[in-house]
């Protein structure tokens, strides 16, 4: 009788903190989002500043992308065993400080050793997010507005960084898209230890596989690691690399089925929805990451744009993110159901693909690129949020950090396969057509244009596996 009568005065304070706990985890995951894109208009800058080579250039990129995609999954088990909000407050101080140390950088080693541990950083903030979202909102409505915000934020956060990277380069210099998370890292830091409840973990003795810990982080290091250097090495070296990758990948998963306290429990993917979730986020993603970085080079280097116009021509595209995202996502997904909202959203996601694989040489902004970029991001809007729900639905809740560790890999691997296939391919055609003779305006469009194809493939190849794997199913 006593907890029915006390229940309503205490639950206005949960809630607030529960929304202001969503505030500190949308502002953290926001630093690391807006830095895999920032990077993208100021790379040029950094190239004539500390005279990088054209390949040495990739590896501001690629010395990110590495040990984030590379530790995501060991990093939310940990969370799992350590405490979430440890393994939070404590990614968060790391990509603070080596965020400053890559603003300070006056030399390429420096740059990429500080890019590599923003990467540990981000990994380690990253990967408990959704294992966090999912404890703090655990009835279903309010979980899918929660998860509609985090996902407006972290799309919205994506596409925001081409335009503040041109921004804050063509205003002060490049070393200030890095420097400006200092402030914003120490308001997230201290906001987190203020606000984020402490989280237990299970304990470091009761599941801490380290010997499979370390296959696994290796096996994910080096596959991003193929993905992203491909096209720096020979065919027989990258082969080699992705046996080995392969041959890493086989080893943990033989002993996580002998170890008494695996780290990748093999019942999650017994889990249809988890499994059919995290194969769908590779596609869709990696259709995305071709619109984001093809889609920059084609304004700059096709229709002649600046680093800010660039960033400035695509703005449209989180506004319409996080606005589809915090008005409709929750309520369609609420009324409809996320199978048909997901399907729909891959539909948009193909439909925008397919219009800008027609872009042309002679092209403009406003008919070649504009209304495909409305398409993909509404269609992105209403992908994404019921695509994480099903995802993180297939994990029980003490698996949440691991669940939520493996949907963020999966985005770094399908972010990076994409990029690194998409752009391979269009730097093919374009040499292909170059040395043929044609023209170098034309002969850049028309690479430009077969990786837009390619990218239509993959978000139709997406729109299938989710129609079979995700259906629901008749009780």
């Amino acid at each position: 009788m006593t907890a029915l009568t006390s229940s309503p005065t205490r639950t206005p304070h949960r809630t607030y903190s529960r929304w202001a706990s969503l505030v500190v985890l949308c502002a953290g995951a926001l630093m690391t989002i807006l830095d895999g894109t920032i990077v993208t208009v100021a790379m040029p800058a950094m190239q004539t500043d500390l005279g990088f080579s054209g390949a040495g250039l990739a590896w501001v990129v690629n010395a990110y992308l590495i040990p984030f995609g590379g530790l995501l999954l060991l990093a939310g088990r940990l969370g799992d065993l350590l405490g979430r909000k440890r393994m939070f407050t404590a990614g968060i101080a790391v990509f603070t400080v080596a965020s400053v140390l890559c603003g300070l950088a006056t030399s390429r080693g420096l740059l990429v050793a500080a890019r590599a541990l923003q990467g540990v950083g981000g990994a380690m903030a990253s990967a408990v997010v959704l294992g966090m979202l999912v404890a703090l909102f655990p009835e279903p409505r309010e979980q899918a507005r929660a998860i509609a915000v985090f996902s407006a934020v972290g799309a919205g956060g994506a596409t925001l960084g081409t335009f503040l990277g041109g921004a804050l380069t063509q205003a002060l210099s490049w070393h200030w898209i890095f420097l400006i998370n200092l402030p914003i890292g120490v308001v997230a830091w201290l906001a987190a230890v203020r606000v984020l409840s402490p989280e237990p973990g299970a304990g470091i003795r009761d599941g801490a596989d380290y010997p499979g810990a370390a296959l696994v982080t290796g096996a994910l290091m080096l596959t991003v690691y193929v993905i992203v250097g491909s096209g720096d090495r020979g065919r027989t070296a990258t082969l080699l690399q992705a046996a080995l990758a392969l041959a890493l990948f086989v080893a943990f998963a033989v002993r996580q089925t002998r170890t008494e306290r695996p780290l990748l429990r093999p019942r999650l993917f017994r889990s249809r929805l988890l499994t059919g979730a995290n194969a769908v986020q590779i596609l869709m993603v990696a259709t995305m990451y071709g619109f984001q970085f093809i889609g920059a080079l084609y304004i700059q280097r096709v229709l002649g744009f600046g680093e800010l116009a660039t960033g400035l021509a695509f703005l449209p595209a989180p506004v319409v993110i996080g606005v589809l995202m915090m008005t409709l996502s929750a309520r369609t997904v609420g009324r409809f159901g996320a199978y048909p909202v997901l399907l729909t959203g891959l539909v948009l996601i193909a439909g925008g693909m397919a219009l800008l694989s027609r872009a042309r040489a002679d092209g403009s902004y406003a008919t070649d690129v504009l209304p495909p970029m409305l398409l993909l991001a509404a269609g992105f809007a209403a992908a994404m949020p019921p695509l994480t729900g099903l995802a993180m639905s297939g994990a029980p809740e003490e698996d949440a950090g691991l669940a939520s560790g493996l949907f963020n890999t999966t985005q770094v691997v399908g972010g990076s396969l994409g990029l690194a296939a998409l752009s391979t391919l269009a730097a093919s055609r374009t040499g292909t057509l170059l040395a043929r003779g044609a023209e170098l305006v034309p002969a850049t469009a028309e690479g430009y244009r077969l990786a837009f194809r390619v990218a239509t493939g993959i978000a139709v190849a997406a729109l299938v596996l989710a129609g079979a794997m995700l259906r629901p199913r008749n009780r």
